[in-house]
């Protein structure tokens, strides 16, 4: 690790002791969902599905387009309501308790869901002022010098590249101390230092107890993203596993097995 990811590195693992979110929590499982249901219309995007997450493990999903990931992330997210099936997070159902629920979530989307007119400093106050933080300013200062964004704070966002809009989105993430990260293809748009990033931010808040799930269709970095690896296919769970024993070169294979589709090439993943 090089020396401005190691600072990095220790920075957020320093952020991460220091925020609420690694309080207690008595839940012994970060999401807990049985028999998980979800129409589009007549179209089914998710089929019955398990899935168990603990704290301090990182979930890389995989799969093609269509195969249910991004209905996934949604549903986790309340961005959208099953058809049928539960969903619990820290214990928590969802649709009871939505407020508390959301204090634990950091999710990143496909969209940046910034305010275009807003400067970048005041989409993150209006964040921190949203989740309650207490002297937002400095947590501001933590978290942009984190992602390095700091050079762009009284800019607006129209005015910003895609990637760094993407940056903006994952520095408001972290400011409210979230327990459970839901990234959906975080490199996406990202340059390969912004990437790199992810990767040791996704390494330092499972090694301070914290859960994450990662969508992508890029087989290295999402062994190297994970300690546990799955499969969606149509709706389904069709592999799962640990990421320690998964080689990129015969996890290709794998993957072309479980879903019928050659993944894609890291050059246009």
């Amino acid at each position: 690790m090089g020396l401005f990811l190691s600072e990095f590195y220790r920075q957020v693992t320093f952020n991460l002791q220091k925020g609420r979110a690694y309080r207690l929590v008595q839940a012994t499982t970060a999401i807990y969902v049985r028999g998980l249901t979800k129409y589009h219309g007549n179209r089914l995007a998710l089929h019955g599905l398990d899935l168990d997450l603990g704290w301090g493990e990182v979930l890389s999903v995989f799969g093609p387009n269509g195969s249910g990931k991004t209905t996934l992330v949604r549903l986790l997210s309340g961005l959208s309501r099953a058809t049928s099936g539960s969903i619990r997070i820290a214990g928590l159902n969802p649709e009871n308790n939505g407020v508390a629920v959301r204090q634990l979530l950091g999710v990143l989307s496909h969209q940046t869901f910034l305010y275009d007119d807003l400067t970048v400093l005041e989409n993150l106050k209006f964040h921190a002022r949203m989740f309650g933080i207490n002297h937002l300013d400095t947590r501001i200062e933590e978290v942009s010098h984190i992602l390095d964004i700091t050079a762009y704070l009284n800019a607006r966002v129209r005015t910003l590249s895609h990637g760094m809009q993407k940056r903006v989105s994952l520095t408001r993430l972290l400011i409210h101390h979230p327990r459970l990260l839901i990234l959906d293809e975080p490199e996406a748009g990202l340059d390969e230092e912004a990437i790199s990033l992810v990767g040791v931010l996704l390494e330092a808040h499972r090694s301070q107890g914290g859960a994450a799930i990662v969508t992508t269709h890029n087989v290295e970095r999402g062994i190297s993203y994970g300690n546990r690896i799955i499969i969606l296919s149509k709706g389904r769970i069709s592999y799962d596993t640990d990421a320690g024993v998964v080689d990129p070169n015969t996890f290709r294979e794998t993957y072309r097995r479980q879903t019928g589709v050659q993944p894609l090439p890291p050059q246009l993943s």
